[in-house]
């Protein structure tokens, strides 16, 4: 069996060390051919640096490292003079601190070709590198990380908005040196927008929303199957189960990020650890930055259906700086929300937005519960076994009493008379417990609130604020949620919540 390739973003020592290549030159093959200057953002752990580093060993010649991959007998292996840019090496405590960073990146880059940069000064240091290795051969440039420092100050909008203008006084050398270059490749976590760090880089091509490319990063069902076939038979059999219900529930836990809402990918880094420990965690998730997302998440009050309610259009992401953008916005760009679906306006096209997949539905309801509704995480944990527990002994009183605990627990300050704030809440409590949860599933004559799918079982819940259980289930049975679901076992539950004692005071629960 080839190697896991768990933290390797080097793409010789994955083929020479006998890692799993996933094969994806096929679409670096059509870029080069088709254009030269390319950006793609994709969330983080998604094979960003990989593909960076992909495209470095393919413009230094090194024709045998692509041996068995689709490229090896398409493309003319000849050696260019390439500038390799990661911003995760610069330190960026302030704007003196970028600039030398900067610089520092430049003239190293130089050395590596025998050149040695005497400007001081970041941008045209970086002029001056791109006319003496052009002297060389055409200059391939690959950016990785490209907003980093910006990233790093989102919640500063002065800082971010200094930083973004040394960056842009720093990529506007890519354009004036166009006659000097081959290819550009640049990537980062979020879309540029037209007045920011590429505002004058207007030959720049976005890739980000793009059918034809929207495969490239992250592992397809079907690359999935082929590439880890003796993994997935080794952990079918460690979970005593066929590889068709292993691979039915991986895709339930790993799949569905999406970048044009009609095909999906796994996250790259979720997949190679869950192989390696054979244990369904929420491995990408966890490996991010959870302080910075319970900032953020607490300075803005983040709600599930503020962030689900409203379609968006791709110019939604490319209007406002990711310091401004909506939250929705940026936790699309970050990978907590992904496109769920497409609504076609004419010619324009909106997306859906959603979870991708328990793994971070899960993670980010625990964080929204402890964030925003002020809920302990030791609470979170005891709340989450209860919920399971109470389904799997399909205890529905259980399991709303334990509900009402958690509500009661919620400071008063924090809460809101208002249906959705209530649908969210409870959306978020057993979401937070890893379990199959839906908001506002449509039917043919309507959207039920919730939907638990759960060991084969049905339960659709309607909530109300002010009214009556009564009110709350009548409307289920008019509207015929449960249509859709026959042929399981189904549960319908309505639900009163009392505004004054912040509350649900009254539930209804029948079986169909």
């Amino acid at each position: 069996m080839k190697k896991l390739p768990i933290g390797v973003q080097d793409y010789k020592e994955i083929i020479e060390e006998d890692y799993i290549y996933v094969d994806k030159t096929k679409y670096i093959f059509n870029l080069i051919n088709s254009g030269k200057f390319y950006f793609l953002s994709r969330p983080r752990r998604f094979g960003k640096s990989l593909t960076i580093s992909t495209l470095y060993y393919l413009f230094k010649g090194e024709k045998e490292l692509f041996k068995d991959t689709y490229i090896y007998d398409k493309w003319e292996f000849k050696e260019y003079p390439i500038i390799r840019i990661n911003l995760l090496d610069v330190v960026s405590e302030n704007e003196k601190e970028l600039k030398e960073g900067l610089l520092k990146i430049i003239k190293d880059e130089g050395k590596k070709y025998g050149i040695k940069i005497k400007n001081d000064h970041y941008k045209y240091a970086f002029d001056d590198l791109i006319i003496e290795l052009s002297k060389k051969g055409k200059v391939v440039i690959l950016v990785d990380e490209y907003e980093k420092p910006i990233l790093d100050n989102i919640n500063n909008k002065e800082m971010a908005e200094k930083y973004r203008n040394v960056l842009r006084n720093f990529y506007v050398t890519i354009k004036s040196k166009d006659e000097y270059i081959k290819f550009v490749f640049i990537t980062g976590i979020t879309k540029f927008t037209k007045t920011g760090v590429f505002s004058a880089l207007n030959n720049l091509n976005d890739i980000s929303l793009d059918t034809d490319y929207s495969q490239m990063l992250g592992y397809t069902q079907e690359e999935i199957e082929y590439y880890f076939v003796e993994y997935i038979e080794q952990t079918a059999k460690k979970f005593n189960i066929t590889t068709e219900e292993l691979l039915k529930e991986m895709k339930k836990y790993y799949n569905g990020f999406s970048f044009d809402g009609e095909h999906y990918v796994y996250n790259p880094f979720s997949i190679l650890k869950f192989f390696q420990k054979k244990e369904f965690q929420n491995y990408w998730f966890e490996s991010g930055s959870p302080s910075f997302l319970y900032e953020y998440i607490k300075g803005k009050k983040i709600e599930y259906e503020d962030l689900v309610k409203h379609i968006v259009s791709a110019m939604d992401f490319s209007t406002r700086e990711i310091e401004d953008a909506n939250a929705n916005i940026f936790f699309t760009q970050a990978g907590y929300l992904t496109f769920k679906g497409i609504e076609r306006l004419g010619l324009e096209k909106e997306y859906i937005l959603d979870y991708p997949n328990l793994e971070v539905k899960n993670s980010f309801s625990r964080l929204i519960l402890e964030a925003n509704y002020g809920i302990e995480t030791s609470k979170i944990k005891e709340l989450n076994r209860t919920i399971i527990k109470s389904l799997l002994k399909n205890d529905i009183k259980g399991l709303i009493e334990e509900i009402k605990k958690i509500i009661s627990a919620i400071p008063y300050n924090l809460h809101k008379k208002e249906e959705k704030y209530y649908h969210s809440l409870i959306f978020t409590i057993i979401a937070s417990a890893g379990i199959d949860v839906k908001a506002e599933e449509l039917t043919n004559l309507g959207r039920s609130d919730l939907v638990i799918d759960f060991d084969e079982r049905i339960y659709l819940f309607e909530i109300k604020v002010d009214k009556s259980a009564i009110d709350a289930i009548n409307q289920i049975k008019e509207k015929k949620y449960y249509e859709k679901y026959i042929g399981k076992e189904i549960y319908i539950i309505g639900i009163n919540i009392n505004s004054e004692k912040r509350n649900i005071d009254d539930y209804i629960i029948e079986k169909i």
